[in-house]
């Protein structure tokens, strides 16, 4: 929209000629989304809902880098005993490992880490005996 609302013209009618003009063309035709509920449709109203989605597409966590990064662990060590695979429960621990080293190397501002390193042959015998039903 690079033209300028012409004098005379009420604000309200010059943008919806240009809605309807965009929609003749065929400019809302392939949006992301089209035909799909919204996502928080059925969420109670939150003033902050734009601030909250913005720190969300920006990538900030609202937790201190230690304490995203001790979820982290948590979640990868679920995510290692429901794996489908041995192959795949050692490349998501030695994932979160390696994110592991690199804040005990350099701590994160925050709170304390308070976590090691997996024992990865440890996680994978307590998904072993899961497995077998003898945990």
């Amino acid at each position: 929209m690079t033209e300028r609302k012409p004098p005379g013209v009420s604000f309200e009618s010059f943008v919806d000629r240009q809605i309807r003009e965009a929609a003749d063309r065929g400019e809302f035709a392939d949006l992301p989304g089209w035909g799909k509920p919204m996502a928080s449709l059925d969420a109670p109203y939150d003033e902050m809902w734009w601030i909250r989605g913005k720190l969300h597409g920006e990538g900030f966590a609202v937790l201190p880098p230690a304490l995203a990064l001790r979820k982290e662990a948590e979640d990868a060590r679920e995510a290692a005993l429901a794996a489908g695979s041995e192959r795949r429960a050692r490349e998501i621990l030695a994932e979160v490992n390696e994110k592991i080293r690199a804040a005990l190397r350099r701590p994160p501002p925050g709170p304390p880490l308070g976590i090691g390193e997996f024992d990865v042959d440890a996680v994978l015998a307590e998904r072993r005996r899961d497995r077998d039903g003898t945990g």
